[in-house]
């Protein structure tokens, strides 16, 4: 029984379940913003799942409802969009958004999260402001090609190992 409750321990650690840890790494380099809203936003485990829980589906939902009017760019991109950042929204609930905000801005995902989120706003902005549906459309690929980047950051080694498939198919003479 002792092994299970130390097991369990270390995966609400490893998930950021506990928020007493999150609160001793890295103080200075934090936001007084975050700090303050972590302090006023706690939630009990099952709260956080639920929140998770809610999120994902409805990102997911949106994302596979934009499908469609996949022929409609405009109509398409914001509810892609909007599933994005729905999902991207749902993994704060499980590790809390300071925790989120500093895996995000880590220095091994940096680029990838900019990139992602660049090329959300300019899905938005094509979509909304813009109302052309060609640029929606290339703006659209971008924003996927970028969350494939930015989902394959949290996996080890893994945009390495897409750089040289990619670097294989496309470096060949004609």
């Amino acid at each position: 029984m002792e092994k299970m409750s130390q097991a369990m321990e270390k995966v609400r650690i490893l998930v950021g379940i506990e928020v007493e840890d999150e609160q001793q790494v890295d103080e200075e380099s934090s936001f007084a913003f975050m700090d303050d809203f972590s302090r006023n936003c706690t939630l009990s485990t099952k709260q956080r799942l639920y929140g998770f829980a809610i999120c994902l589906v409805a990102g997911l939902t949106c994302t596979l409802m934009s499908m469609l009017v996949f022929f409609n760019p405009i109509k398409f991109g914001i509810a892609f969009t909007f599933g994005n950042l729905l999902s991207l929204g749902s993994t704060g609930f499980l590790i809390g958004p300071k925790r989120q905000v500093n895996m995000m801005l880590d220095p091994v995902r940096i680029y990838a999260t900019a990139l992602y989120l660049a090329s959300i706003l300019l899905a938005l902005l094509c979509a909304l402001y813009v109302h052309n549906k060609l640029l929606t459309l290339v703006a659209i690929i971008l924003e996927f090609g970028a969350l494939i980047w930015y989902s394959m950051s949290y996996i080890p080694f893994a945009r390495a190992m897409i750089s040289k498939i990619m670097m294989a198919c496309f470096d060949t003479e004609f």
